[in-house]
This record gives C-alpha cells, structure tokens and sequence, in this order.
C-alpha cells in the first residue's frame, strides 16, 4: 500500500471516531493490533484491540455526548503515519476535557496494526479517571 492508501486508512479512522461510528473506527485495526498509551496513570500501557474497545466504551459512559477528536497535523513516511490531534468533550462530571496528542499508526496490509497515544497524561487522568 502506498503512503497515500495509509493516510487515508488513519483519516477514515479519525473520520469514523468522530462522527460516532465506533464499528468502522474499529474495523480499520488489524484483530491483532495494538493501542499503547504513554505514562503511568489508569489508561496508560498497552491494549489489545478488545482492551481498547472495551476502554472506549467506559470513557464513552463517562462523556456527555461525544468526544471529538481532530486531526491538527497528519506526516506519513512508509508504513508509519503520525497524527498531531486535538480532543474536546464535556464530561457528565462536569469537567471539560481538552487535551493535545500525537498519535503514532503503524499501518501494513490495509490496517492499522499498532498504535502509540502520546498526551498530557495529568489532564487526562484527572479528568477522565476522576
């Protein structure tokens, strides 16, 4: 697949993610990928796919209405695509979550196979795990 075909899988992700499709968001990792979050805080580590899936679903729970996700910066260079985002939510606990990220997708043979979440990890556990 060329660098252009594995943007276009990384959008279509992000693309998916925020229009609230979390099938096809889904759909585009590999059975075997892998989704690691940088820090030592509650969602830190790495996550198989059903991990994170289920993951999505509790932060879901926790979201009045939807998380949105946008992409600010997108470079890709064989295999590798690297996302600079931004996210806004307002959370049923009251706290609004705004948090910066680059995202780092591995993509071969038409998914994504891993992915590395870089992001204020202070901001995201006080107010995503509070």
């Amino acid at each position: 697949m060329s660098v252009e075909d594995n943007k276009k899988i990384v959008l279509g992700f992000f693309e998916n993610f925020a229009s609230g499709n979390a099938v096809a968001a889904m759909n585009a990792l590999a059975d075997n990928a892998t989704w690691w979050v940088a820090g030592n805080f509650a969602l830190s580590g790495t996550k198989t796919k059903s991990q994170f899936a289920e993951l999505g679903a509790t932060l879901a729970s926790k979201i009045d209405g939807a998380l949105r996700l946008t992409p600010t910066g997108v470079t890709a260079e064989g295999d590798r695509v690297a996302v600079e985002a931004e996210s806004f939510a307002k959370m049923k606990n009251g706290k609004t979550y705004q948090n910066k990220y680059h995202f780092l997708f591995t993509v071969r043979d038409g998914k994504i196979q891993a992915v590395k979440e870089y992001l204020d990890t202070m901001h995201a556990a006080d107010v995503l795990c509070s």
